[in-house]
């Protein structure tokens, strides 16, 4: 035997046996290093491109579906109604028109409130959402358990304002037995909700996100009886409003549709 031959071999072999361990020793610690960069903290990249945000809601952290169905409207329900000539349109829209134009308090939440609640058929149950006043449109969505019903034409209160701030009319629809389902789910967290406005390009450097709050958005609206699915409502720069499905994660667009 040629152990001078036998002894190169192996150490040519042990080189070889080095080499592709320490690969598998550098691949590993790679690996390693990547996983902790994808899991650095979505924090770090919003920092680093400028993006701020308001504090998060944490403490929700489970949510439930909610069903419900279009109320149908009756004459009972409108002639205890002050100072307004009413009617019904396919029993689910209630159109008002104020007598003498009435003061809006769009700028007092409490007076406004007072303001629905004495005019308006179960005001109580509505919420600000926007004011255009070039239109002279003020709009309010239902809101169930302290959670506003996004964007629903089936839950949705438009009224009509002059240049003085004074309202018109109004168009009024509303959802009724309103019920939780009994299985409640986990929803993505709130920065999750805005990582992934992030990754879609929602969010530029430079912006801020002024507002993020859970609400309810129903996919489909043109139904008497409707599911609505906890939702994210992130503002961005106080002006740009998006949707983002608390379940599954997915931004909608404002006609409910999944844009991805």
């Amino acid at each position: 035997m040629d152990w001078s031959k036998t002894k190169t071999i192996f150490i040519i072999v042990f080189l070889i046996l080095d080499c592709f361990l320490g690969y598998q020793f550098m691949e590993k610690r790679n690996s390693s290093q990547l996983d902790v960069i994808l899991e650095t903290t979505i924090e770090e990249q919003l920092e680093a491109n400028g993006i701020t945000y308001v504090e998060l809601p944490k403490e929700v952290t489970k949510a439930a579906y909610v069903s419900g169905k279009s109320r149908s409207f009756t004459m009972a329900d409108v002639k205890k109604l002050p100072g307004q000539k009413v009617k019904i349109e396919g029993e689910t829209k209630v159109k008002g028109t104020f007598i003498d134009p009435v003061a809006l308090p769009i700028d007092d939440p409490y007076q406004l409130r007072e303001f629905l609640q004495r005019y308006i058929i179960g005001g109580g149950q509505y919420a600000f959402w926007s004011f255009d006043e070039k239109q002279g449109i003020l709009t309010c969505y239902q809101v169930y358990d302290g959670k506003m019903i996004y964007g629903n034409e089936n839950s949705k209160l438009v009224i009509h304002v002059n240049g003085r701030r004074e309202a018109l009319s109004y168009e009024q629809t509303m959802l009724s037995d309103l019920e939780k389902y009994e299985r409640k789910q986990d929803i993505v967290p709130a920065i999750k909700a805005i990582e992934t406005l992030y990754r879609k390009g929602h969010l530029q450097p430079g912006d801020r996100v002024t507002k993020v709050e859970l609400g309810y958005y129903g996919l489909v609206q043109f139904t008497a009886s409707q599911v609505l699915t906890p939702t994210w409502h992130i503002v961005v720069n106080r002006k740009e409003d998006y949707f983002v499905n608390a379940f599954e994660g997915q931004v909608i667009n404002d006609q409910g549709n999944v844009l991805e």
